[in-house]
């Protein structure tokens, strides 16, 4: 089978996080990429769940809007972080 060359911009560090997990499973990038295309094509889909964040939900982003300006009138109260 004949390859083309595809090239992408990626951040570096997750390029080098993702090269290294595919090394502990014995493949190259290359390799792990041509297997996702080809279950994109299978499946005709994207072969993993894609969700929205809740934290930029409409809701939240109105919650946080809200508490923004009540810490900004003078509201609200200072209390320590607690590590969960």
């Amino acid at each position: 089978m004949k390859a083309t060359t595809l090239t992408m911009r990626v951040d570096p560090v997750l390029k080098e996080q993702a090269e290294a997990l595919c090394a502990e499973m014995g493949l190259t990038l290359s390799t792990a990429y041509t297997m996702f295309l080809k279950a994109m094509v299978r499946t005709r889909s994207i072969p993993f769940p894609i969700t929205a964040d809740p934290f930029y939900s409409k809701k939240n982003q109105a919650y946080l809007a809200e508490s923004i300006a009540e810490l900004e009138a003078g509201g609200g109260e200072e209390h320590e972080l607690i590590d969960v």
